[in-house]
C-alpha cells in the first residue's frame, strides 16, 4: 500500500539532498514521480540541496491543488508513481489533506520533506498536519551542529548577528553559520542559525557569544561548552 511519509529535522541536516536522492533512486528503477517545492533557496521551480544539487520542481503557491495535479497528469496519459514534497512546512494543512488523499485514493507514495518548528519553536501549519496524519514520521539521523558543537535540535532567527523571537512566520533570510547575517536588519537580510536547545533557549547565537566573550564577561553559568568559544 502506498504511504504519507514525513522526514523531518532542522536546518543543515540534509533533507533537500535526501529528496533528491529518493527521487533519482526511484527514476533509476523505472518509476515516475512528480517533485514538488516552494521558497527554495535556488529560485522558483528548483529543488535544490545545499551540496549543489538541483532539479526542476513544480513551484507550489497557496493556490496549488496536489490532488487536481495528478489526477490531471493520470488523464492525460502521463504516470505518477510517488510524489516528492520539499519545504512541505510552508504548504498550506488543506495541501497536506490532498497530498494524504493522493496517497489513500491514488495509492501513490508520498514523501513530505520539511522543518517541523519555527524560529519561535511553534510547529508550522503544514509541519503540524503531517505529524498528524503522516503513516510515519522520521527525524533525520544527519545532525546539524550548533556553534557550540553540540547537535542543534532549533532553528533561530537572527538580525545584525541577534536572535530576535517575533515577526512573521515565514521570511527568507540567509542560511550561512559560518557567518550569521550581520548587516542590516530589513527583512532582505534576516539571518538563520540552528542552535542547540541551551542556546536557543538563552537567545546566544555565534556572534552574541563572540561579543560576550570579548567583553571579558563571563559566560552565562560558563559550562565546558561554552568555554570552548573563548579558546
Amino acid at each position: 500500500m502506498a504511504r504519507l511519509v514525513f522526514f523531518s529535522g532542522t536546518m543543515d541536516c540534509g533533507k533537500s539532498t535526501l529528496a533528491l536522492q529518493m527521487a533519482h533512486n526511484r527514476a533509476s528503477a523505472g518509476q515516475r514521480g512528480l517533485l514538488f517545492t516552494r521558497d527554495d533557496r535556488a529560485g522558483d521551480s528548483v529543488l535544490s540541496s545545499r551540496l549543489g544539487l538541483q532539479s526542476e520542481a513544480l513551484e507550489v503557491t497557496d493556490d496549488t491543488d496536489f490532488w487536481d495535479i495528478v489526477a490531471s497528469t493520470r488523464t492525460h496519459g502521463g504516470t505518477v508513481d510517488f510524489v516528492i514534497a520539499d519545504e512541505a512546512q510552508f504548504f498550506t494543512p488543506r495541501q497536506i489533506e490532498q497530498l494524504a488523499n493522493v496517497v489513500d485514493e491514488m495509492n501513490v507514495d508520498v514523501f513530505a520533506f520539511g522543518i517541523t518548528s519555527d524560529f519561535r519553536t511553534r510547529l508550522f501549519p503544514g509541519s503540524a498536519r503531517l505529524i498528524e496524519l503522516a503513516d510515519r514520521v522520521e527525524v533525520l539521523q544527519v545532525e546539524a551542529l550548533c556553534w557550540c558543537g553540540a547537535r542543534a535540535t532549533h532553528n533561530a532567527r537572527t538580525v545584525r548577528g541577534v536572535m530576535v523571537t517575533e515577526g512573521e512566520q515565514v521570511v527568507v533570510g540567509n542560511v550561512d553559520d559560518a557567518a550569521p547575517t550581520v548587516a542590516s536588519a530589513d527583512d532582505a537580510d534576516v539571518g538563520y542559525e540552528t542552535l542547540c536547545r541551551r542556546h536557543h533557549m538563552r537567545r546566544m547565537t555565534r556572534v552574541s557569544a563572540q561579543m560576550l566573550a570579548a567583553s571579558d564577561q563571563p559566560l552565562p553559568f560558563d559550562p565546558p561548552v561554552c568555554r570552548a568559544i573563548q579558546r
